[in-house]
């Protein structure tokens, strides 16, 4: 088994962060996602993607949303996880994989 990918705020660069802001995503979700996700179907080449599946029940701009569904994008140069985007869809029976 592969050992849990811990972020750190200096892996984290300033378009992320603010994707992160706009689409109201935390870093533990991304850590969530990466560690516990499925392979996400979209990702190109050389590319990772994670989803993962939150229950959400919660309001995101003035609406309520059951679940929030995070995916995000990273690669790998050498050793170092460079992270790539994040995005965030709300709503509710998001089709969920096999969890890790």
């Amino acid at each position: 088994m592969n050992p849990e990918i811990k972020i750190k705020e200096s892996d984290i660069h300033l378009h992320i962060k603010t994707r992160m802001l706009q689409r109201g995503i935390s870093m533990a979700e991304i850590e969530i996602a990466i560690n516990k996700g499925w392979d996400a179907d979209d990702a190109v080449e050389g590319t990772t993607g994670k989803v993962f599946t939150f229950s959400y029940n919660a309001q995101w701009e003035g609406k309520f949303f059951e679940e929030k569904e995070v995916t995000v994008y990273y690669k790998y140069k050498g050793s170092n996880l460079i992270l790539l985007t994040a995005k965030a869809r709300y709503g509710k029976q998001f089709s969920r994989k096999e969890e890790k």
